[in-house]
């Protein structure tokens, strides 16, 4: 069954749904959601530069709004493959398991796939919650989860001395959406690979500060 956030399946109108014309609509679509926003966006120009009818974009997301909210969990999908897992990381060695746990998250949250998805969720914060719900659960939500996880492990380990693992986690990523992650979101000059490793250096500093045993 479709959701909100998925396109419309193409076989409920009698033919199935061309993978690689979805994916021009979809693509062609990104560019000017991110050039215009949701509501400034047009679907004859998205339309014309994927290449297909109106009729055909319609067919295949049901509205502009289907559209957008498809946009949204195709980036989402890319940013969650990156998501920084903690699973495997030494509960005993928690210095070198959140430098490698810092380096993924930093690494995420400037690169270009990250930064787009926000852009768009935020210019529709309020008008389209299920979108902002969606992209928060999936994306945040799991991020400060796993890295929990690997905390409570390392506390239990005796390695750590951590009283809320989740309230830690969201304290340690939050370190690295400070004025760099900024720069990013308004396509500024973003921190070059010196200035990411000073930060990623001195995060764990402070946070082994706070919480080793």
């Amino acid at each position: 069954m479709p959701t909100a956030l998925s396109p419309t399946p193409k076989s409920q109108r009698g033919r199935p749904r061309d993978p690689v014309r979805v994916r021009r609509i979809m693509e062609a679509a990104q560019k000017h959601f991110n050039e215009h926003g949701l509501e400034r966006a047009s679907v004859d120009a998205i339309a014309a530069d994927a290449g297909v009818s109106k009729m055909t974009l319609y067919n295949n997301f049901g509205s502009k709004e289907g559209l957008f909210h498809a946009v949204v969990r195709d980036r989402t999908a890319m940013v969650v493959a990156d998501v920084p897992g903690a699973g495997a990381l030494d509960p005993t060695e928690p210095e070198k398991a959140l430098l490698v746990i810092g380096a993924r998250f930093l690494a995420l949250t400037r690169g270009d796939d990250a930064l787009g998805a926000l852009r768009s969720v935020y210019g529709v914060a309020g008008a389209q919650p299920e979108v902002c719900r969606e992209f928060y659960k999936v994306g945040p939500e799991r991020a400060t989860s796993e890295l929990a996880a690997y905390l409570r492990s390392a506390h239990l380990a005796g390695m750590l001395k951590v009283r809320n693992p989740l309230q830690a986690a969201d304290l340690f990523l939050s370190m690295f959406l400070g004025s760099g992650h900024f720069r990013g979101l308004l396509m500024l000059e973003k921190p070059d690979s010196r200035e990411n490793k000073a930060l990623l250096r001195e995060a764990v500093r402070v946070f082994m500060a706070a919480y080793g045993a």
